[in-house]
This record gives structure tokens, C-alpha cells and sequence, in this order.
């Protein structure tokens, strides 16, 4: 991941840290899916081996919300950033499953993605 959608995704983390509570939701119902960032190959062969799968989004929120079984969210930077082929691919895949996905620029956009979510 990036440096600057890293600063934005803790920044999240640390407001979910608090805001759980008011939607009395677990905190350790929002959580991160590790699949960016560079590896060596045999770490990289490694997390390939045990499912780990290019495209999926960056976090989850597993909090079914009628009609939807959870929501993914791929964070990218505030202003910039691109979704590649195999994360729109993916997210596609996702909804077509029941789960809602959203791309956040930065971390205010996905409060915002959060809470809308969770208020239905």
C-alpha cells in the first residue's frame, strides 16, 4: 500500500477506534485484507498459497445490513488514485454476491461510505 492510502486507512482505523460504540458494532468488525505491498517471492509464494488474491479491497466491514451481507472498501489517496482492472473485477464479482463495495478517497469519504451503510 502506498504511503499516503496508508495515513488515510490508520486515520480511519483510528476513528472506527471510537464510532463502533455509537453503532454498537465490535470494533473487530471493520478490518484490513493485506494483499498490497511489495514482497519477496517466496513470501509472496507463500500468501499466494494460502488464498490471498490480487484485486480484493482493502477492508471489510462484516456487518450485514438487509439486503447486503457486508461491505468491502478499496481506500486509495484523497485526491488521485486509480482502481485497477482486477479490483473493479473483483468488486463486481462481490456485489454480484450480495456485498456492497466502495472506492474511498481518503479517509473522510469512507466515514462517510461507513456510516451511510450502517444508518441504511
Amino acid at each position: 500500500m502506498k504511503q499516503l492510502e496508508h495515513k488515510e486507512q490508520v486515520t480511519l482505523m483510528q476513528w472506527w477506534a471510537l464510532a463502533h460504540q455509537q453503532f454498537g458494532i465490535p470494533e473487530q468488525c471493520l478490518f484490513a485484507i493485506p494483499n498490497g505491498g511489495n514482497r519477496d517471492a517466496i513470501t509472496g509464494a507463500h500468501l499466494k498459497a494460502e488464498g490471498v488474491r490480487a484485486g480484493v479491497p482493502d477492508l471489510f466491514l462484516a456487518v450485514p445490513k438487509h439486503p447486503n451481507h457486508g461491505m468491502f472498501i478499496e481506500m486509495k489517496k484523497a485526491k488521485g488514485g486509480r482502481v485497477s482492472d482486477r479490483q473493479t473485477a473483483i468488486m463486481s464479482l462481490m456485489e454480484d454476491h450480495g456485498y456492497v463495495c466502495t472506492v474511498c478517497h481518503g479517509w473522510t469519504e469512507a466515514r462517510a461510505a461507513i456510516e451511510r451503510y450502517l444508518r441504511g
